[in-house]
């Protein structure tokens, strides 16, 4: 009977495995071009709406509440019905939202359409993780997963300079319609690649394969009574804050506080998200490269994510620098080092998870981060009216510490399963 040879086989899963990582690279480009569009035109949209910065937070808030209803919902049917379905369904979804903004006229629709956006986008990364966990194994699963936070900064960088652009040119609202236009070219050439692999390849990677045929499973209801899963948890709810922070703020605290126009901002404002994403590649490689050199992946992660963290925690200083290129150097640094520690807390996230339960467990942790950045836009609107932006960006920083402080007593980065004696029950 003729077989195909190992090796052979083993190079093309391989490569179909990239294949799937690239285009959730792409997907998570889309995902935030289209988020941050909102970010860059918002003085102009305050403006024409007429919105007060408390009002700006109240449309932040109804991305972020549907946002994080849709992280635990999109984890649970990526379990139940496989990435593929709910990455093109997110994708579709999120794209016609996008493109909707155009039409909004005042608060109440401008809320609406971003809640529908959040409702798509996000069920698009716990679908990805899920995809990634079931194609690569643990030493190179950071490398994937950082190139899909890499392009979180990949799609912020390209919105500046593109929404500047169109909307000098034709208007905020074709500089919506324009980028939500782009998710839909994705969907051909996705279908396509699964048409080729078949989703049952990565059902069968290596990865996967051992824990789902033996026919049991640690119950997710275990999993949500650990302490390790609750500081992992915590520690993303904490840095995805101040990664709201900087995506829906920093534009408008530029153009506004610091008197730099939209022309400028847009020349200048790429640089903080390029060094996020070389952030999220670097940090990601490093850690595999020390577990490829015998660093056990407890240590590869944390000798990563705690330096990472320092940095992050720099972005404070961003606030006082007299320069205004040196402010944006300082928040360069500081998501230069957000993005690092992302890629390794996202990765030990889906490592501490029991195969089984990965998507829905990511989403949760997803959905807490959605909630602490859904309830510090209750806080910063107000303050900004208020006081400015001096104690946000302090705040900004100092979140870093804790979350620090938090993965340090979620213990080992190592998956969570039920000591021996403790029942287990069937999948």
């Amino acid at each position: 009977m003729w077989t195909l040879n190992p090796e052979y086989e083993s190079r093309r899963k391989r490569r179909i495995a990239w294949a799937v990582a690239a285009m959730l690279f792409g997907g998570s480009v889309t995902n935030y071009l289209d988020r941050a569009v909102l970010g860059v035109v918002m003085p102009q949209i305050r403006r024409d709406l007429v919105l007060t910065n408390q009002q700006y937070g109240w449309v932040v808030n109804a991305f972020l509440v549907a946002y994080m209803i849709s992280y635990v919902l999109g984890g649970r049917l990526a379990d139940r019905f496989g990435y593929r379905r709910v990455v093109a369904y997110a994708i579709s979804a999120w794209s016609l939202a996008g493109m909707s903004h155009a039409l909004v006229r005042g608060l109440g629709s401008l809320a609406s359409v971003r809640a529908a956006l959040g409702l798509g986008e996000a069920a698009f990364y716990p679908a990805a993780i899920a995809g990634i966990s079931a194609w690569f194994p643990p030493k190179d699963r950071a490398k994937a997963v950082g190139l899909v936070l890499s392009a979180l900064s990949v799609g912020t960088l390209l919105a500046v300079p593109m929404v500047a652009w169109i909307t000098v040119r034709y208007g905020w609202r074709a500089s919506f319609l324009a980028t939500g236009a782009v998710g839909f070219l994705l969907l051909p050439p996705w279908r396509m690649l699964h048409r080729r692999a078949g989703e049952g390849w990565g059902a069968a990677c290596p990865a996967t394969r051992g824990n789902l045929s033996r026919g049991a499973s640690t119950p997710l209801a275990f999993v949500l009574r650990t302490r390790k899963y609750w500081c992992a948890l915590a520690a993303r709810s904490c840095s995805d804050a101040a990664w709201y922070f900087y995506l829906f703020w920093m534009p408008g605290y530029f153009q506004e506080a610091r008197g730099l126009s939209i022309e400028t901002v847009g020349r200048l404002l790429w640089i903080p998200y390029l060094a996020a994403g070389v952030g999220a590649v670097a940090g990601a490689w490093f850690s595999s490269v020390l577990m490829h050199r015998g660093f056990s992946l407890d240590r590869a992660r944390k000798a990563v994510m705690l330096p990472s963290a320092a940095l992050g925690s720099l972005g404070a200083l961003s606030y006082f620098a007299v320069d205004c290129r040196l402010a944006i150097a300082i928040v360069a640094v500081a998501l230069l080092g957000h993005q690092s520690w992302s890629s390794n807390l996202h990765t030990a996230i889906s490592e501490i998870s029991p195969p089984e339960h990965v998507a829905v467990l990511y989403g949760m942790t997803g959905a807490a981060g959605t909630l602490m950045g859904a309830a510090a836009q209750l806080v910063i609107g107000p303050i900004v009216d208020a006081a400015g932006y001096r104690s946000v960006f302090v705040g900004a920083g100092l979140i870093y510490v804790a979350a620090a402080f938090l993965l340090v007593a979620a213990g080992r980065i190592e998956e969570i399963r039920p000591r021996a004696g403790t029942p287990r029950v069937s999948a």
